[in-house]
């Protein structure tokens, strides 16, 4: 029996089968679901417009006592790394969009990169989206991009980036999800785990996330941002390379000069 989170889902993409298409898997695995798997839930949000605390509560509702508050820096920080999660993770869906088109912005690098995004976000037909990002990254066969820490770092994937990010990650008690066949060097996964760290839902010293942001994002995650802004198939999501881009040089600064 289906949760309602699923049902939500099911509901907003149009069917089992869209919904199947629109986050790039097969209809008879969405059949089998009764809740949506862990690993996908970023991608079933960004698809559907239903949020993640709606999806899966038991992963992503707050806890009614927390144990300590988060900085508001922090807040904000993974709070970009979770937009930055979604949009990479899937197709934005048009309530997406739609809340996209109402950032607000400041005079900041980042700020103007918010305000690029919302003016694009407003321009933007869901479908046309939705076939941007699968000519970026998914293709018939492959896609124009492949957003991949071993791809960027060796040029293949599956490659040691993979194996080592693996080894830190058990080290950091962030499990791999069963069944789950996207490779945790996706930028989006990566995207995810640092909103995790930054939010507080992976306890971690600030020493252990700088430590995991140096090896595993900042040598390559702001090439594929540019990579993006560049790609000959992009048009929003060229506004998403650029803040991706402004947001990686942010936390590279802030990481090195940290004390």
């Amino acid at each position: 029996m289906r949760d309602a989170g699923l049902e939500r889902a099911i509901d907003a993409a149009g069917g089992v089968a869209e919904l199947a298409r629109k986050i790039g898997i097969s209809q008879p695995s969405v059949s089998n679901w009764n809740k949506v798997p862990a690993q996908r839930v970023i991608a079933v949000e960004a698809a559907t417009g239903i949020s993640r605390d709606n999806l899966r509560p038991d992963l992503y509702s707050e806890p009614l006592h927390a144990e300590a508050p988060i900085d508001s820096v922090d807040v904000a920080r993974a709070q970009e790394y979770l937009l930055l999660a979604t949009l990479l993770s899937a197709a934005p869906s048009k309530k997406l969009l739609d809340q996209l088109a109402a950032l607000t912005a400041d005079a900041t690098p980042l700020g103007r990169a918010h305000a690029a995004l919302a003016e694009s976000a407003a321009n933007a037909v869901a479908a046309t989206v939705e076939r941007e990002y699968f000519d970026l990254f998914t293709g018939l066969g492959r896609g124009e991009l492949l957003p991949y820490a071993s791809y960027y770092l060796t040029g293949f994937l599956n490659e040691r980036p993979l194996s080592r990010l693996r080894a830190d990650l058990a080290a950091s008690g962030i499990e791999r999800i069963a069944n789950n066949s996207e490779p945790e060097d996706h930028a989006a996964i990566l995207c995810e785990i640092m909103a995790g760290f930054a939010g507080g839902r992976f306890p971690a010293p600030f020493d252990t996330q700088r430590a995991f942001f140096g090896k595993h994002v900042a040598p390559w995650m702001g090439r594929l941002f540019v990579d993006i802004e560049r790609a000959e198939s992009a048009v929003f999501y060229r506004a998403v390379g650029a803040l991706g881009r402004a947001f990686v040089e942010i936390e590279t600064e802030a990481f090195t000069f940290a004390n």
